[in-house]
């Protein structure tokens, strides 16, 4: 099973403080145990929601705003995507994380959510359907 596993933005990544030397350091180690596991498929932090946009859709109008975005609670810091036999399994990585720490008296939270598969869709998925997935999954893995 693979699962998205995001991480929150904070107030300090959203005005663009960057990790000290340390966290990195301390990410990296918990970074390598996930590839040195086969379990990490990717993982990125992103910048500030001030470099991003949002478009939102309303029918045929298309409507794209310029970030900053106010509520930073519900903006993605950055994720991981891996590989995993169960959401327990993933849970247990993660509760490892080294997260960095917010401000005195703020929580963060990491957000863990399972990956479709094609089974997942049950018959409204037909057989062509599957194949040209698949057939895009492998152009992608061959461009990257």
């Amino acid at each position: 099973m693979r699962f998205m596993v995001i991480t929150k933005a904070t107030a300090e990544s959203e005005a663009g403080v960057l990790p000290a030397t340390e966290d990195f350091d301390t990410m990296g180690t918990f970074i390598q145990e996930l590839v040195d596991a086969g379990v990490l498929l990717a993982a990125d932090g992103l910048q500030p929601s001030a470099k991003g946009a949002r478009i939102y859709f309303d029918g045929d109008t298309k409507t794209v705003v310029d970030g900053p975005f106010t509520e930073t609670k519900e903006l993605v810091g950055g994720y991981y995507l891996i590989e995993a036999k169960s959401l327990e399994e993933c849970v247990e990585w993660f509760k490892r994380c080294p997260i960095q720490r917010p401000g005195a008296g703020t929580r963060t939270n990491i957000e863990i959510r399972q990956v479709f598969q094609a089974e997942d869709f049950g018959e409204n998925f037909t057989a062509e359907q599957r194949e040209a997935v698949e057939k895009r999954h492998a152009t992608v893995a061959e461009t990257n």
